[in-house]
């Protein structure tokens, strides 16, 4: 999560209500999700790069983050140039990259990068206590925001526990190679992780039911919108139908 000091201007993102961030980058990224025209997926970009000033956001950590997803969607791009039937545009050996496919593929990139940086404007500038109390005043079913709870609780814990198993099999004089050994040893890796952190979730879920908890979390704090939200509300209003209509309609040929 990014980490902002002196955070004194109340006409940024930290300072709205988490509720209509939620709402807001959700109705945003199904809306991106679904469009295929460059004629609104590119002003959609700009404004993601907008909101992401107006979070006053370290360009550093942000460009870090994208490298990271970007880095995971140009596999993508190995595949998917050459499995869409189209006008040929290349040949590498006996595989064809077609027009169409690659046309797709900067389409899919588009829309990762702009879904993305939305959530690193909602995420960075909500603390993750804040986001959960926000989706319960929302009416997300309870069992979805005690699984975010808990998985953001517990999954650097999972993550010491497959180090801990990793430096046993180094101090074990493991060394992994493409063989029938290595393979099986990862599959034993993976299932003791498993079987390890099923046994943490009983002793945790023991341990709060012995401190009475009953399978709801009680918060009394209470949001209030003020009118920097209901400006904000507008704003992303209107950006939204600019992009439907850029979409479906011939506002922009």
């Amino acid at each position: 999560m990014f980490e902002n000091a002196n955070i004194d201007s109340k006409l940024r993102m930290h300072a709205l209500d988490p509720r209509i961030k939620i709402v807001g980058v959700v109705a945003f990224s199904f809306l991106i999700a679904i469009c295929s025209r460059w004629s609104a997926l590119l002003p959609a970009l700009f404004f993601s790069f907008l909101f992401v000033l107006f979070s006053r956001l370290s360009p550093r950590k942000v460009c870090l983050r994208l490298i990271l997803v970007n880095g995971l969607i140009l596999f993508l791009w190995v595949f998917i140039p050459f499995s869409i039937e189209g006008k040929p545009l290349f040949r590498m050996g006996s595989f064809t990259a077609t027009e169409e496919g690659v046309l797709f593929s900067m389409l899919l990139t588009l829309r990762s990068n702009i879904i993305i940086l939305c959530l690193i404007c909602l995420v960075s500038t909500t603390s993750i206590f804040t986001l959960g109390r926000a989706m319960s005043q929302l009416r997300i079913p309870g069992k979805m925001v005690q699984l975010f709870f808990f998985t953001y609780r517990y999954v650097h814990v999972i993550e010491m526990e497959y180090r801990r198993m990793v430096n046993a099999l180094k101090i074990r004089a493991f060394h992994p190679r493409t063989s029938l050994h290595t393979y099986r040893t990862y599959a034993y890796l993976v299932g003791m992780l498993l079987v390890r952190s099923y046994d943490r979730s009983e002793r945790v879920r023991n341990a709060m039911v012995c401190r009475g908890f009953r399978g709801r979390f009680y918060d009394l704090s209470e949001f209030a919108l003020k009118p920097f939200d209901f400006l904000m509300i507008c704003i992303f209003f209107l950006v939204l139908i600019l992009i439907v209509l850029l979409q479906w309609t011939k506002l922009i040929y």
